[in-house]
């Protein structure tokens, strides 16, 4: 059984060329047209002088510039919905989007041990019963 190789005399040259230029595996791996594991199994076979891992050893680089950052604004203060006659949790069924202009809970009363109102109790709370009918 024959197997035609894809290491050509020419494509071994250029990879004993390139791994002395320092190149990472995956770029002679691109120029040359095959994967990076086939050029490092190769450069195994062949005894190709090893290299430092670039992982491990980044290479050395200029000191970073340091640069102030401008004092960050503190966060708002969170909003605090008062209930009328101040009694118990408020619901906190959103109405709007976060972060935009006129967000706000619903801030009725909330129903005991949820933490909407009735309202929304009845639009977040679901009886498997009714899904399994409106499935059908």
């Amino acid at each position: 059984m024959a197997t035609d190789s894809i290491w050509t005399e020419a494509r071994i040259a250029e990879l004993g060329r390139l791994w002395q230029e320092g190149l990472s595996t995956a770029e002679i791996g691109r120029r040359l047209g095959i994967s990076k594991n086939a050029v490092v199994g190769k450069a195994h076979r062949l005894n190709l002088p090893s290299r430092p891992s670039p992982i491990r050893n980044p290479p050395l680089r200029m000191a970073p510039r340091i640069v102030q950052e401008p004092e960050a604004m503190p966060p708002p203060p969170p909003k605090v919905v008062q209930i009328a006659g101040g009694k118990g949790p408020a619901c906190q069924w959103p109405h709007g989007h976060p972060g935009t202009a006129g967000f706000h809970f619903c801030g009725k009363p909330a129903a005991p041990g949820k933490p909407y109102c009735a309202e929304h109790v009845a639009m977040a709370y679901v009886n498997s019963k009714s899904r399994d009918d409106a499935a059908a």
